[in-house]
């Protein structure tokens, strides 16, 4: 009977990659789940899990829980990176630095972990390394166009990477979630620049309440839980032949469709109409 690979997930102390994690130690996958502070891994290490420090920005770390894997089984099967978070703000003014900060952990973290886990994967002429992206990664709203940026440069990155690696018995895939039901809303709109008395200032709190509006009410929003995402990723992961992308949840395949297929006029029109951007103030 051939071993189930191992599993390496990012972010696991919550939302997606915490019910990542559950799915694939409840099937009987060996489950390496990390998050910056280990301590909140503690129910996935009581039923089994191991359980790692891994901030995704962080070289060492990501040694490190690399070596762990393959030092228990060989290779990583199966590379889920997951660890993720956002800022908001218009783009004249949200501060760079925090942008490149997100970055680091958006994009380099999840590329660096995926040429740390390639090498081994390739002498063992199999993996499967399953990138989370948005739908922030396909089209961009106003007010988190540095979140999305960074969604979007996923979606390069995972493109780039598959044709380069199938050769090898490597796949990678990309799963794009629409809205969750986690603390997300509240960590993201933390993230807005104060008012300051400027042009933004009205705009910002209007990306607050649109934030806040699209998870309020589970019974009519459009948003779905980390369990329904993490089952599409579970499908991604262990689907014999996955598409290149898997979008996760309805309002996620619609709005995708519709900047597929809309000329950009009649996509600018639609956030027009639903997210409208600061208008200059008359003298």
């Amino acid at each position: 009977m051939t071993a189930r690979p191992a599993i390496l997930i990012t972010g696991c102390s919550t939302g997606v990659g915490n019910a990542v994690a559950w799915r694939f130690l409840r099937a009987g996958f060996p489950v390496y789940a990390t998050a910056r502070d280990v301590a909140a891994l503690r129910d996935l290490a009581a039923a089994g899990a191991v359980t790692l420090t891994l901030d995704v920005a962080d070289e060492a770390d990501r040694v490190a829980a690399v070596k762990r894997v393959e030092a228990d089984h060989g290779a990583v099967g199966i590379l889920v990176n997951n660890a993720a978070y956002g800022i908001q703000g218009a783009i004249e003014v949200a501060p760079l630095d925090r942008v490149r900060q997100m970055f680091e952990t958006n994009v380099f973290g999840q590329a660096r972990l995926s040429q740390l886990v390639l090498p081994a994967m390739r002498e063992r002429g199999a993996g499967r390394i399953v990138n989370l992206s948005a739908m922030g990664g396909k089209f961009s709203l106003p007010g988190a166009g540095y979140l999305h940026a960074s969604k979007y440069a996923v979606e390069a990155v995972s493109d780039a990477l598959r044709r380069e690696v199938r050769g090898f018995g490597i796949t990678v895939v990309v799963v794009e979630p629409g809205p969750i039901h986690t603390a997300f809303p509240g960590k993201i709109n933390a993230t807005l620049p104060p008012p300051a008395g400027g042009v933004y200032d009205d705009f910002h709190r209007s990306v607050e309440q649109r934030v806040a509006k699209a998870y309020a009410d589970k019974a009519v929003s459009f948003a779905q839980s980390a369990d329904q995402v993490a089952r599409v990723v579970e499908r991604a992961a262990l689907t014999r032949r996955p598409r290149a992308r898997y979008a996760s949840g309805v309002m996620a395949r619609g709005l995708m469709l519709v900047a597929r297929l809309c000329p950009d006029a009649v996509v600018d029109l639609i956030m027009r109409t639903q997210f409208p951007g600061p208008q200059a103030v008359s003298s």
